[in-house]
């Protein structure tokens, strides 16, 4: 939560949870919970989600990834954010996925890289949930387009 606004309380982690599970059962794809091959513990989140605000890249599928402290700099974060982009082409036949963060951020702007992410500045934004003046309002936002969405299957 380095580069977020605030730590979440309990209740509020509970809610995220809901929306969460509430993510999959409408769309049928969301964040999954990441966990230690080896020994299973929680780690944190990876996978896919819509963004519940209205920016001018809006409607998207934005990919996004948050893990305890302690995992960082591990190749995990990248390892499930790879695993998130098959799903998005591969298995839902996105055109394109989107991800953001403060551009202070430069721990999850590396893993947007890793994966082949592209970064417009033009298309950088004030995120609309936080307050004009709030320090972590602008945001950087890269892309990733199907590498086969320019491809016409069927008859011609």
């Amino acid at each position: 939560m380095e580069h977020f606004p605030a730590l979440l309380s309990r209740a509020e982690t509970e809610l995220m949870v809901d929306r969460i599970a509430g993510h999959f059962s409408q769309r049928g794809f969301g964040l999954w919970a990441a966990e230690l091959r080896d020994s299973g513990e929680f780690i944190g989140y990876v996978g896919l989600a819509v963004p519940r605000f209205e920016a001018v890249f809006t409607p998207c599928v934005e990919i996004g990834w948050r893990l305890a402290r302690e995992h960082w700099g591990k190749g995990l974060a990248t390892e499930g954010a790879r695993t998130a982009v098959r799903c998005a082409f591969d298995g839902l036949g996105l055109q394109e996925i989107v991800s953001f963060t403060v551009p202070e951020n430069v721990r999850s702007l590396r893993v947007m890289e890793k994966i082949c992410m592209t970064h417009d500045p033009r298309d950088d934004f004030d995120h609309p949930l936080l307050a004009e003046g709030h320090p972590m309002r602008r945001h950087v936002l890269y892309r990733l387009r199907n590498p086969l969405s320019h491809f016409k299957i069927g008859p011609s």
